[in-house]
């Protein structure tokens, strides 16, 4: 099979386009042949080693993917040969992700795909849709689990409504209920969080941000979707309600977080720190269900239609896929693995 695979840490260039052979699943296992790879920020920063130690001789990097079983190991329902599936955490903690022809994941890790759902859609799910599932089931006054009617009367504020997670946070929010505003930095992100679902989009570098989601949420915003806590801390707090959560998955930009205490204790302010790989099996399982319930509701679309532009690539230009994901393009980038 072709994959594409790194033995060092480094530039998007340690990565190689390479026969392989196929790989037998084991007990409990299931084995896809991948028609999409997604490509996170977490993918360069482990072949990168940017906070990833690596822990294997050969990697075959990417979490997110989707594709159709065509092997399964002991244990496993037969009748799962043949399934369409989305996959998530494929390269976590093991040594082949989704950027080849085939892989092995545990079976809890291969998500039935509906058909009606192409494998774009499943292959941009993974990380940014369990990550938005988190954020979202975090706050004190909120619910741990997502379904229609789940965050009625509740407010979310999307920071950076364009990105991909931010993209997710506004479709799980609003198929679950919330009045939903983005904050976005342009005309053309404003178009796409309006694209996704935010029924309010406030340019963030324009008047006065804090007023105008006030005026939309007189009592504060229930639940913040943080990807740039430090650049963006001041205004989550001007517009947080009293018990309120920030929900905090990236820093981007790398401001440094300096807190008021007294600020946030009077606000009883609830800040969650978000890393999927570290949140807990159950958590995962729990947030996996719930996302394949919104899919099979048709409620987490993608393309630029849809607020997610997809930026693609063959699997032997992976390696400008990362570059691409590397240099913030706005939307979604795949690699097509199965042409």
């Amino acid at each position: 099979m072709k994959a594409i695979i790194y033995r060092d840490n480094g530039a998007p260039d340690v990565l190689r386009f390479v026969d392989r052979d196929l790989p037998e699943p084991g007990p409990g296992e299931v084995r896809v042949r991948v028609a999409v790879s997604g490509v996170n920020p977490t993918d360069w920063q482990a072949r990168s080693g940017a906070g990833h130690p690596k822990h294997f001789s050969e990697v075959t990097p990417h979490l997110d993917g989707a594709g159709t079983i065509d092997a399964v190991g002991e244990g496993v329902d037969r009748s799962r040969v043949g399934q369409r599936v989305w996959l998530f955490m494929a390269a976590a903690g093991r040594p082949t992700g989704t950027a080849a022809e085939f892989t092995v994941v545990p079976a809890g890790q291969a998500v039935p795909l509906p058909d009606e759902a192409g494998f774009d859609v499943g292959a941009s799910l993974g990380v940014p849709a369990l990550t938005a599932h988190r954020a979202l089931t975090v706050a004190e006054d909120g619910p741990r689990r997502l379904r229609p009617g789940a965050l009625d009367g509740k407010v979310v504020l999307a920071a950076g409504g364009a990105g991909a997670v931010g993209h997710a946070v506004i479709q799980l929010a609003r198929w679950a209920g919330a009045t939903v505003i983005s904050t976005i930095s342009s005309p053309e992100k404003a178009r796409l969080a309006t694209a996704a679902g935010a029924h309010h989009v406030i340019d963030y570098r324009e008047g006065d941000p804090a007023a105008d989601i006030r005026k939309i949420a007189p009592d504060g915003v229930d639940i913040v979707a943080e990807v740039a806590l430090g650049a963006n801390l001041a205004l989550d707090l001007a517009v947080l309600r009293t018990r309120g959560t920030i929900s905090t998955y990236a820093n981007d930009g790398g401001t440094p977080v300096e807190l008021d205490v007294l600020q946030n204790m009077v606000l009883n302010a609830r800040f969650q720190f978000l890393i999927l790989y570290l949140a807990g099996p159950e958590a995962r399982a729990a947030a996996a269900q719930d996302v394949a319930a919104a899919v099979r509701d048709g409620a987490l679309p993608v393309g630029e239609e849809h607020g997610l532009p997809l930026i693609r690539f063959p699997l032997d230009r992976t390696a400008d896929a990362h570059r691409a994901v590397e240099n913030h393009v706005v939307g979604k980038v795949l690699v097509d693995v199965t042409v």
